[in-house]
């Protein structure tokens, strides 16, 4: 069986992401999709709005085969530890092929620029420490970067989101000489960041801008770009846990933390870094809501994406020696694990168990791996502003069989 491989987040799963698994398999003539996701908390820094395993059968009700879970320490990190992560999950249980949305929507445009960056990368490296020591952002200083070595024209623009995904995805592919063929399809109507839905595409952003716009009520507007799986797990998680995740349901616990918190402590969590400590600390005190709390922290300097994962590493007490071992080894992942699946992708995994390196991990156990020991934390702060009952019940999903669709 050929297999195809989506990086995703699915938050929540939209009718966007339907049509991404029907194009990629169109795309890739493959027989099983297989979806690795981020778990409970997400690449630009933000709790999920419905756990993973509801986003999970969301998924498999729709047209995936297989969903994994991309391991905290790659979830929550940059473009590059978030590819690699995810990219050497896919690699690592077989897929022949990774499809991706891009604003582009050429896969050229990708391998070209990648040969171009090889061929410049000293020019990009003396623009990028000129941009940062000047007190820019990472982000905006890899833009101008890539700018003086060509990589931002009209035709391939790297300062576009899901450009810049891609273009980490297929760096991942190329310079780890994987045997995976990176192909791409152009987003169909919203943009990756718009605001409002204007149509039966939605950004997820819109979507659940809707949502909470809405005192965390299901409207038309928003059903209308959603499957009716995803609906239906948006409001089935509600009933059970009350309510929605979301940034502000975290406060009260995030302040009172970090005013409790040393400064020596807080200099110990991962993204802490240049003294952010004090920053962190003085604003603590005179924040009234975790959005203006970023807005104090963040600067010129710190985007709002990095504050957002530096708070959820404080959130999850991730400290710099936790994921260090993760972030520079350069192996693959020591195991897969395995939130849920199709008949079709048992079928898959049935016919090659016998020639994985690494276990398929289902349940957390006693005695399990350091990573999944990190994944472990990250659920419990994910559960931690629900009631204790449905904190606990929800929290038994993690020792439980994968889900069978």
């Amino acid at each position: 069986m050929r297999a195809c491989g989506l990086i995703v987040e699915y938050n929540p799963f939209h009718n966007g992401h339907y049509y991404h698994i029907q194009e990629a398999k169109k795309a890739s003539n493959a027989d099983c999709i297989i979806a690795v996701m981020s778990g409970n908390f997400l690449q630009r820094g933000e709790p999920a709005i419905i756990d993973k395993f509801s986003r999970a059968r969301a998924a498999l009700s729709s047209g995936a085969d297989i969903v994994l879970e991309l391991p905290y320490p790659y979830a929550v990190q940059n473009s590059d530890y978030f590819s690699f992560g995810a990219v050497q999950t896919l690699n690592t249980i077989g897929v022949s092929s990774i499809c991706f949305g891009s604003e582009s929507g050429d896969i050229n445009y990708f391998i070209n620029s990648y040969h171009i960056f090889q061929q410049k990368s000293s020019v990009y490296e003396l623009e990028l420490k000129k941009w940062l020591d000047g007190g820019f952002s990472f982000p905006e200083s890899s833009m101008h970067a890539y700018e003086a070595i060509g990589l931002t024209d009209a035709r391939f623009d790297l300062s576009q989101p899901n450009n810049i995904l891609g273009y980490s995805y297929v760096k991942t592919i190329l310079d780890n000489n994987l045997n995976i063929e990176p192909l791409t399809i152009k987003r169909h109507s919203s943009h990756y960041h718009q605001q409002e839905i204007t149509n039966q595409i939605a950004s997820a952003t819109s979507i659940r801008k809707e949502l909470f716009n809405h005192d965390g009520e299901m409207t038309d507007i928003a059903a209308a770009a959603l499957p009716d799986s995803s609906t239906k797990q948006l409001l089935e998680y509600k009933k059970q846990a009350g309510h929605w995740h979301n940034w502000e349901s975290y406060f009260s616990y995030l302040n009172y933390r970090v005013q409790t918190m040393s400064l020596e402590e807080l200099q110990k969590i991962h993204g802490v870094s240049e003294g952010l400590e004090h920053r962190i600390k003085k604003t603590a005190k005179t924040a009234e809501n975790m959005n203006a709390w970023i807005e104090m922290v963040k600067s010129k300097r710190y985007t709002w994406t990095r504050i957002q994962r530096m708070f959820i590493h404080i959130l999850t007490n991730t400290k710099k020696t936790d994921l260090e071992a993760f972030l520079h080894a350069p192996d693959n992942m020591p195991y897969i694990r395995l939130l849920g699946m199709t008949k079709t992708g048992q079928h898959y995994l049935n016919g090659i168990k016998k020639d994985l390196d690494v276990p398929i991990i289902t349940s957390l156990s006693r005695t399990m791996h350091p990573m999944l020991q990190l994944e472990e934390k990250a659920t419990a702060a994910y559960y931690s502003i629900l009631a204790p009952a449905i904190k606990k019940k929800l929290a038994k999903q993690e020792i439980t069989q994968p889900i069978m669709l």
